[in-house]
């Protein structure tokens, strides 16, 4: 079983707290050291091929290009095993910079769940926060990103994102992104809850998509780079070697092809997002459901802050809307932080409004207060949502800001420039992740990690408006050197091959015994409904209020929900070898579900994004991350263990 400690980063730990015993045990890991934090006074399922991973037969040109120049890359590659220098796991804007920079020196593979494009970087609305304005300064964003942290977040990763953002933002620019500008022909810079300048670079309220399209572009253009869409990432491949753990690539599911396909690397950098769909409603992507946090804790990687997922306050509400949507919304549509940056009120349904009777700071305050402000008004009203109003402002900067957003609520029949908007929280961001120092490296050797997937410190208890682009830019760009020198140090001792990538065994798509009878489609019914059941358990008792109770109720229902889901697979006739896109989703879904709520129950405080009724106040002895590490023994559930043992290295 995991266990929970507190320690900070630069990848560390003295003791661990062994919950269910509740005492303080020494704990040795000796490839592992974590910085104490700041001292401051300033937070689908569906068909029977679908389960097994089946996809659209579409191939983008794009797409198709990338396949052929793939295979072209090496006489050791075959449809079911390839060999490159690095392997990237995700296609957001963490993924796709890290790309650019070590295709200079190696062959890349970046693979990607669905279509390239479809990643949480291309549903960011807000911007890019950085330090542009001579009236700004590192300090005061430092400053901002700790209070919005709750006093958690690590301050020479704070000082290091602050610091290095601006020119992350400039690179972007010089390789084609376009940014909006004000009338002096400058960069227009926004103002977000909890920032204290305006310092959000941004494109409309579509930011993340111009991004992700100028590096797209770039990556087409770079002949060193592979680009394998619709594979879906099982589990690292890992070995033992002189008491460490190294990381040699990925299995994956070629969901058009139906194939298992093994990349081995000498390099590995993850990139694959958050995992947002664990709750019912979420603004993620329908890819977002925790695989990379869940293939790393598999891995023996640390693991850390997993009680703050961040609920963003404005989600749009359907419910709330002139002309419902005919079909339910896989993900829901944010209204970004910026439409109340710009001015915007919230009101509930008596149009009274309310965020000053919370926080001193109204509309922008963080996203935490906010939330909870939402969802405290939501409780004691008896209602379902709450409206945010723009239409006081110009009707044509309203359009100009907010032209994605106008158009999605005026296809509902929603006018914003006369109108306010039904708005609802919805999981938005996971604050912690897999545990990773200045430069982006786990306790794993020759495994990385970038973006929402990882844990550096930068967002302690809660993040900061548009802080994540940012994060994401400044530690794909900070992995490059430590990545090359790896794969250097890696061809030295003549690591990789044809002989390592035949150890591990590999895993098998469902076969004829389960496809048979009846049996498959039973799966798939049953692994829907066990979906449904888990996020409804975590919306209803690990949501935005906890409670000690609540939360051991959740710990409880999980177990036992996971339990009864694998052994139905198994009755049926599925191999715990066996591997299909909505299985290794369900599985990857319980796995981060257990973290979340282990981390919940071992943070006897509130803070940040966790606050529970149990321990409503700060306890400054607490503050520290919450870390859970590898045990010895592992958990023998299907989600806790990897389908390929860990080889033994000479």
């Amino acid at each position: 079983m995991a266990n929970l400690t507190g320690g900070f980063a630069s990848l560390h730990f003295a003791g661990a707290m062994h919950v269910d015993k509740g005492h303080m045990q020494a704990s040795g890991l000796p490839f592992l050291s974590f910085r104490r934090c700041a001292q401051l006074d300033v937070s689908r399922l569906g068909s029977m091929p679908r389960f097994m991973g089946a996809r659209s037969t579409f191939v983008s040109q794009q797409h198709a290009r990338h396949r052929v120049r793939a295979s072209a890359l090496s006489s050791l590659q075959d449809d079911t095993t390839k060999f490159f220098d690095f392997v990237i796991i995700g296609s957001g804007v963490a993924g796709l910079r890290y790309a650019l920079e070590v295709s200079k020196h190696g062959s890349v593979a970046i693979i990607t769940k669905a279509e390239p494009h479809e990643s949480n970087t291309n549903y960011a609305q807000g911007g890019v926060s950085a330090v542009l304005c001579p009236s700004d300064s590192v300090e005061s964003h430092m400053k901002d990103t700790i209070v919005a942290g709750a006093y958690l977040c690590d301050e020479e990763t704070v000082r290091v994102v602050c610091t290095e953002g601006p020119e992350r933002v400039k690179e972007l620019i010089a390789m084609g992104a376009s940014f909006d500008h004000g009338e002096d022909g400058r960069l227009h810079l926004a103002r977000e809850g909890g920032h204290s300048h305006n310092r959000i670079v941004h494109s409309a309220d579509m930011t993340g998509r111009e991004i992700e399209r100028a590096l797209l572009q770039a990556v087409d253009n770079d002949d060193n780079i592979s680009l394998f869409g619709h594979h879906f990432a099982i589990d690292l491949l890992t070995c033992q070697k002189n008491g460490e753990i190294y990381c040699y690539g990925v299995d994956s599911i070629d969901t058009e092809t139906q194939k298992v396909v093994r990349f081995i690397s000498k390099v590995t950098l993850l990139a694959s997002g958050g995992a947002g769909h664990i709750y019912p409603t979420t603004t993620n992507p329908p890819v977002a459901t925790g695989d990379g946090i869940a293939m790393c804790h598999r891995a023996q990687a640390v693991i850390s802050n997993m009680e703050f997922v961040q609920f963003h306050p404005t989600a749009l509400s359907d419910e709330g809307l002139p002309l419902k949507p005919t079909i339910k919304r896989e993900n829901a549509f944010l209204i970004t932080e910026a439409v109340r940056g710009d001015g915007g009120i919230l009101y509930n349904q008596s149009m009274e409004r309310f965020m000053p009777l919370y926080d001193d700071r109204a509309e922008l305050a963080p996203r935490d207060v906010v939330a909870r402000s939402i969802d405290d008004q939501l409780k004691k009203r008896g209602e379902s949502y709450v409206l945010l109003d723009i239409s006081h402002r110009p009707r044509d900067k309203v359009l100009a800001h907010f032209p994605n957003i106008a158009a999605e609520c005026l296809r509902h029949g929603l006018d914003i420039t006369r109108q306010p908007i039904p708005v609802v929280p919805a999981a938005h961001y996971m604050c912690g992740g897999v545990r990773a120092g200045l430069q982006g490296e786990t306790n794993v050797k020759g495994l990385y990690v970038a973006g929402e997937v990882a844990c550096t410190g930068l967002h302690g208890a809660n993040r900061l408006a548009s802080n994540s682009l940012l994060e994401a830019l400044v530690f794909a760009r900070r992995a490059v050197q430590p990545s090359i020198d790896h794969m250097v140090d890696a061809d030295d001792a003549g690591v990789g091959g044809a002989p390592l990538a035949a150890q591990w065994a590999r895993p098998t798509l469902p076969s004829q015994a389960v496809l048979s009878g009846g049996a498959l489609s039973e799966i798939v019914a049953r692994t829907r409904r066990t979906r449904a059941e888990l996020q409804a358990v975590m919306w209803e008792f690990v949501g935005i209020v906890r409670s000690t109770g609540r939360l051991k109720r959740a710990e409880w229902r999980i177990g036992d929900m996971e339990a009864e889901w694998e052994e139905f697979l198994f009755r049926r006739g599925w191999a715990p070898t066996m591997v299909g896109v909505e299985a290794c989703e369900m599985r990857n879904l319980f796995c981060c579900a257990k973290l979340v709520v282990k981390s919940a129950l071992a943070r006897r405080e509130s803070r940040g994004l966790h606050f529970t009724e149990d321990f409503p106040y700060l306890e400054e002895s607490r503050r520290k991350p919450t870390v859970i590490f590898p045990d010895a023994v592992q958990e023998l559930t299907w989600s806790s263990k990897p389908l390929q043992r860990q080889l033994q290295c000479k």
